[in-house]
């Protein structure tokens, strides 16, 4: 058993939570007491899903899997349905990586073809190396205390630290991309609000278009604009004025021509201004 014990809440927000008996343990009934819904569809506490991927790890396992269907479970569903703590993320992410590198690596054949001493120790070397690539291809170090922090999801540059989010009690959550605090929507977390981060120039370039109404017409324009003043990438969600106003210096313009913010006049109608390839503060 888990040495902490854990329980869901009303609060806990992303989970579905129900009443119903835990799948992996029988004399967990109580019809008082949340539990989540699996993505494969079974029902658990967070202390027995902790013991139960706990003991996958100790048996060499390098993913985790349902007892019931055998189902894969993705870590970032574990680490948050299981409420793992910051200790047991890092216990758990080091084991990973550990039984990832037993599966590259048998000891026992690479022994017998070099048995000199000096070999084994390379061996051993190598397998280090690669427990640190494992461990770390995903991590990067946090700009605000320099802890290591995972990216769990590739396709998301919006990355929260827990050491700084505990030590302050607010999130903080940074760029993967530029190493700074994060601004912008965490909704569209495939790209950064922070004035020259690098992502920008192929963002402007590939995005996609959008039909805008300008009077009776449509007009075809990127959905994503650089802030003439500022640079701070902007997206049209295709509602609203396409007069734009940037959330980071407040500075006002046209998304379809990008001239500075202006009453339109149908008898003098704004040109589609071209891709901008890159931002304001890059050119």
């Amino acid at each position: 058993m888990s040495e902490t014990m854990k329980k869901f809440t009303p609060r806990d927000k992303g989970i579905k939570l129900v009443s119903k008996p835990n799948d992996f343990d029988v004399f967990d009934d109580d019809p008082d007491v949340l539990r989540a819904v699996l993505s494969c569809g079974h029902i658990t506490d967070p202390n027995s899903l902790t013991d139960c991927c706990k003991t996958q790890l100790d048996y060499g396992q390098t993913e985790f899997k349902c007892p019931v269907c055998e189902e894969t479970w993705p870590y970032d569903e574990v680490r948050k349905l299981a409420k793992l703590t910051l200790e047991e993320q890092l216990s758990f992410e080091e084991k990973l990586g550990t039984n990832t590198v037993k599966n590259l690596f048998d000891f026992r054949v690479v022994s017998t073809f070099l048995p000199c001493r000096s070999s084994k120790t390379l061996i051993r070397e190598l397998m280090g190396l690669t427990l640190h690539l494992c461990l770390f291809s995903f991590h990067i170090q946090c700009p605000g205390c320099s802890t290591f922090v995972e990216r769990l999801d590739v396709s998301n540059l919006c990355v929260e630290c827990p050491v700084c989010t505990e030590k302050t009690g607010n999130s903080y959550e940074f760029c993967w991309n530029c190493l700074r605090e994060w601004k912008g929507s965490q909704n569209r977390a495939e790209r950064c609000g922070n004035v020259g981060c690098t992502i920008d120039k192929k963002l402007l370039k590939d995005c996609p278009m959008i039909s805008l109404t300008y009077f009776e017409n449509k007009v075809q324009c990127p959905n994503i604009r650089a802030c003439t003043s500022c640079g701070v990438l902007i997206e049209h969600t295709n509602d609203g004025c396409n007069n734009m106003e940037c959330p980071e210096c407040d500075f006002e313009f046209c998304f379809i021509c990008l001239n500075p913010g202006h009453d339109y006049d149908e008898d003098q109608p704004c040109k589609l201004a071209p891709r901008q390839i890159e931002s304001e503060s890059q050119q």
